[in-house]
This record gives structure tokens, C-alpha cells and sequence, in this order.
């Protein structure tokens, strides 16, 4: 008699990572109540759901932009250089820590951190010898920067301007998005109103004088990274957006002449499915919202263009070199998802700065997906799946159940102050933990599929004499830059500061002047005070 088999089941379960119940076959049923022409439609039509572009990849490949940054200006200039040379399409420029706060290397607060997670910038000096040689109009640049985001952007404004290079040939993107600082990555300056303010300085000043610039890249990357669901990542992240359009145009700016150029930042985590549905329906949501609320004329303003970044949380310690495979799963739901700009993280960030070879794998990861899978050869090719129309109908009414809470508290300022972002983040990260923990989901080679560690990979080492240099370089622009210019300049600031005037010039002036980050965070603190974060 023949043996019957039975299969073990399997311990892990079966939900996504929002922890959406998801069923074994998906039939017609599950998408009985789908209207194809209101909630699907071609691409580039409404609402969006199957992309921006009418041809997507077949007209354009997405931006490869590796995310890099470490050490002096002149360390990563080399590493720009070298991303360029093996077919990167866009840079994008990582900050340390003193620069993400403001601080110049030589503040205490800045010791031992100078260079480390990325480069340091104290001075118009550093950012000239950072894109030294680097066509600035011709390169697309990223700036994840965003508290003293103003600062940075008028550094990058000042060196084009001594390039002789117009304003209006710069392309690129500043983060500059305070909101998810306080709630998930927790680099403020200075509290939620006077950074609203700044926010709305650049975005006015770029919708008038840097038309191919992004001004703000509205994030949900480190939203999910502090440990959010898929859901709570796209809800918080669509209301920042929101948020951030509303102040503009209490302004004065009407949504068509700047919400062309917003841009928005999410993150591809491991639930592969889920990440496709998750970005289809980015693109609903903005739609609806932008139209129901301000009906603009040009229809560019209701497009959501976005960056994606594989997650870095999601990386492991233990057996390096899977999180190459972890990488191109997530690289390749963005595409298919319909992602504009892709980063994959490298598979020893786990240790350190990734290593030449280890960015060189990630870079060549999207270039494989684009060359050789043919996935870019067809528009949102899950379209019409079963399962993948349901999943996008259920994250979005999972968003706008989290829309509800936060009208009903105020908006996401109050919300914010109240600590509800952040408890709910803080939830979700605990309850992912407690089941990997309990073996509830498998993480391989973390909790199930264990092997005697060896020896890590080749790590990335930072020069140690990076943070001396870098202090004498600073010592050196003082010492030489005009003193009564510098100060008729920060006083100058200071002054538009107390009242309603855009920053934007008087930070350019100022930058001009070499002021430092420090400096200027100085004069600006003096007027706006500091953030603190509410006990939660």
C-alpha cells in the first residue's frame, strides 16, 4: 500500500507584515467590487494606480541612485566618481550625524562622529570640493538632509552660482522633511512651526527660481525603518504630504504651481506582495486626496513620484551575504510597483560604509532587474491579479482609517504632540520582534537556518585622521573668510527671521559669506528656540 504523504504545516503566520490575513487562493470574488475605469484605469491616466507614465520603464529606465557618503568631501567625491563610472544615473549624498544636526566638526557634541555614517559638511568650502568635477548640470542630486535642509540647499545653490551654472538647470532633491524626524527618526533642530516655516521657504523658493528641483522628498523610509507597518508607513507618510501642501498654500501658492514638484520616499521591505500593493495604492491615495481637496487644473500635481530604498532594517549581521537575495526581492517589488528612483542597500551595511565591491553588487542588482529579468518591459504587470487588486483595495482603506484618527486629533502636528505616531510605531516594532522571537516569522539565518558563524565580510574602515582634517580645514575657512561681511550677513538673517520674509536669500548670502551650519543654526535657534520631545 502506497505511502500517503502529508505535509508538515508550516509555523510562520500567514499574514503580511501589516498583518492583513491573507487567504490561500485569491478568485473573481475578491475583486467583484473593483470598478476597473475608477480604481484602476491605464497608466498615466486616473487614478494612477498603474503608474505616472504612459510608456514607464519602456520610455525610461528608473534612476539608479546609490545612497553614499562617508568621511571628508574629497573621500566621497571619489566614491561619487567611482558609482558614475559603473553606471549609477543619480547621487545621492548621505550626511554624518554633526551635519544632520547642525553642529560644525568641531563642536563637542560632534566629537567621534565626524565623516563616520557619512559626509562631513561644515562650509560652501566643503560642498565645492564635494561635487568637484561633477557636471551639476547634468546630474541629478539627491540630499538626505533635514532639519538645517535650507542651509544645505543654499550651499549646493552658492557653488552652481560660482560655476556660473543657472538655477534653473539644477535637478535634484532635498529630504527636508521634518514630520517623520519627530516621529521616527529624531533629527530636529527647531520645533514643528519655525521648521514648517523653513520647509515652506524652500519649497516657495525652488516652485520660483530651481523649477527642475524637488524641494521636499516626503518619507515613510524611516518611518518603516523605526519599525512601522506597511500600512502605518504609507498613512502617516501620505498625511505628512498633506500636511506640508497645506501649509504652502496658506502661503499664497495655488497647488498647481508646486505640487508638480513634490516627491515622496518609501521604503521596500521584505513582504513582497505587500510592497507592490503598497505603492499602487500610494499612487490612488495621493490622487483622490490632491484632487477632492484642491481640484488643480494641471494634472502633474496629482501625480505621486517617488524614490524607494530596499530597507536597511531588514539587512542581517549573521550570514552576510543572503541580504544580497533580501535586496534584489525588495529592488525588484519597487519596480514592479512603478518606482522612479531605486536605491539597494549593500549587503555588508550591516558592519559598516559599504565597501566598493559590496555598493558595486547593489548597483549591479538594479542593472540586471532592468537589463536582463524583463520585468521593465511591460506597465505594472501584476495589474489585474487577484490577489495584487485586493491587497491595494485593503491597504487603502487600512490608510484612511488612520486618515480618521488624525483628523480627529488636529491634523499630524497635534497628533505628534500627543505622541500618537509614535506609540503606534513603537507597537508595531515590538509586536515584529515578540514574533521572530517566538519563531512566528522566520528570519533565516537569524532564528531558523543557523550556521557557525565565520568570519564577517571585508569591512569598511574610515580614515581615522578624517575628523583632525576636517577640523582644520574649518579652522582655516574662518581664519581667512571677510568677519564684517559674515556678520552683516547673519545679522541679516536674524533680523528676516523675526519676521515673515523667506530665509531662502538671506541663508544663500550667508552660506556665500562661509558661514558655517553651525553658525546659522545658531542665529536660527536664537529666534525659533530648540525642539524637545514630549514624554510619550
Amino acid at each position: 500500500m502506497a505511502k500517503v504523504l502529508v505535509m508538515k504545516e508550516r509555523k510562520e503566520k500567514f499574514t503580511n507584515l501589516s498583518n492583513m490575513e491573507i487567504k490561500n487562493v485569491y478568485t473573481p470574488e475578491d475583486v467583484a467590487d473593483i470598478d476597473y475605469s475608477k480604481d484602476i484605469g491605464l497608466p498615466c491616466e486616473f487614478p494612477f494606480t498603474r503608474g505616472i507614465h504612459p510608456t514607464m520603464y519602456r520610455g525610461r529606465l528608473w534612476t539608479m541612485r546609490q545612497f553614499s557618503g562617508f568621511g571628508a568631501a574629497e573621500d566621497t567625491n571619489k566614491r561619487f566618481k567611482y558609482l558614475l563610472k559603473h553606471g549609477e544615473t543619480g547621487l545621492s549624498t548621505a550626511f554624518d550625524m554633526p551635519t544632520l544636526m547642525g553642529y560644525d566638526s568641531d563642536n563637542y557634541r560632534a566629537a567621534g562622529e565626524v565623516g563616520v555614517c557619512g559626509v562631513a559638511i561644515d562650509t560652501i568650502a566643503d560642498m565645492e570640493i564635494l561635487f568637484d568635477d561633477i557636471p551639476l548640470n547634468e546630474v541629478t542630486v539627491s540630499m538626505t538632509i533635514n532639519a538645517p535642509a535650507a542651509i544645505l540647499l543654499s550651499m549646493y545653490i552658492a557653488v552652481a552660482d560660482k560655476r556660473g551654472i543657472p538655477l534653473n538647470k539644477l535637478g535634484g532633491t532635498i529630504q527636508n522633511d521634518i514630520l517623520k524626524e519627530y516621529t521616527a527618526q529624531k533629527e530636529w533642530i527647531f520645533p514643528p512651526e519655525p521648521s514648517l516655516r523653513l520647509i515652506t521657504d524652500t519649497i516657495i523658493y525652488c516652485a520660483r527660481n530651481l523649477p527642475k528641483w524637488y524641494p521636499i522628498s516626503i518619507s515613510g523610509y524611516h518611518i518603516r525603518e523605526a519599525g512601522s507597518t506597511a500600512v502605518q508607513e504609507l498613512a502617516f507618510t501620505l498625511y505628512d504630504g498633506l500636511t506640508y501642501v497645506e501649509e504652502v498654500i496658506k502661503r499664497g501658492l495655488s497647488i498647481d504651481e508646486f505640487a508638480p514638484r513634490l516627491s515622496f520616499f518609501f521604503n521596500s521591505h521584505n513582504d513582497f506582495f505587500e510592497e507592490i500593493a503598497k505603492f499602487r495604492a500610494a499612487r490612488r491615495i495621493w490622487y483622490r486626496e490632491i484632487k477632492k481637496r484642491y481640484n488643480p487644473k494641471d494634472k502633474r500635481a496629482m501625480l505621486l513620484r517617488f524614490h524607494t530604498q530596499t530597507a536597511g532594517c531588514s539587512l542581517t549581521a549573521q550570514q552576510p551575504y543572503n541580504n544580497i537575495v533580501r535586496v534584489t526581492l525588495q529592488a525588484l517589488s519597487a519596480v514592479l510597483g512603478g518606482t522612479q528612483s531605486l536605491h539597494t542597500d549593500s549587503m555588508d551595511e550591516t558592519y559598516a560604509i559599504p565597501t566598493e565591491e559590496a555598493v558595486r553588487i547593489a548597483l549591479r542588482t538594479q542593472q540586471i532587474i532592468a537589463h536582463e529579468s524583463g520585468v521593465a518591459n511591460t506597465i505594472d504587470p501584476l495589474g489585474g491579479s487577484y490577489y495584487i487588486e485586493n491587497l491595494t483595495n485593503k491597504m487603502e482603506d487600512a490608510v484612511y482609517e488612520y486618515f480618521k484618527k488624525l483628523d480627529d486629533m488636529g491634523g499630524m502636528v497635534s497628533a505628534i504632540e500627543k505622541g500618537f505616531p509614535q506609540k503606534e510605531i513603537k507597537e508595531s516594532a515590538y509586536s515584529y520582534q515578540k514574533e521572530i522571537d517566538s519563531k512566528e516569522r522566520i528570519i533565516v539565518g537569524v532564528n531558523d537556518f543557523i550556521e557557525e558563524e565565520k568570519a564577517p565580510v571585508e569591512v569598511f574602515k574610515t580614515n581615522p585622521d578624517v575628523e583632525k582634517k576636517q577640523i582644520q580645514r574649518l579652522k582655516d575657512v574662518k581664519r581667512n573668510r571677510d568677519e564684517k561681511r559674515l556678520k552683516s550677513t547673519l545679522q541679516d538673517l536674524k533680523s528676516a527671521a523675526k519676521g515673515d520674509e523667506n530665509l531662502m536669500p538671506f541663508i544663500i548670502e550667508a552660506v556665500k559669506s562661509y558661514a558655517t551650519i553651525g553658525e546659522i543654526c545658531d542665529v536660527l535657534k536664537e529666534i525659533f528656540g530648540e525642539y524637545k520631545e514630549p514624554i510619550v
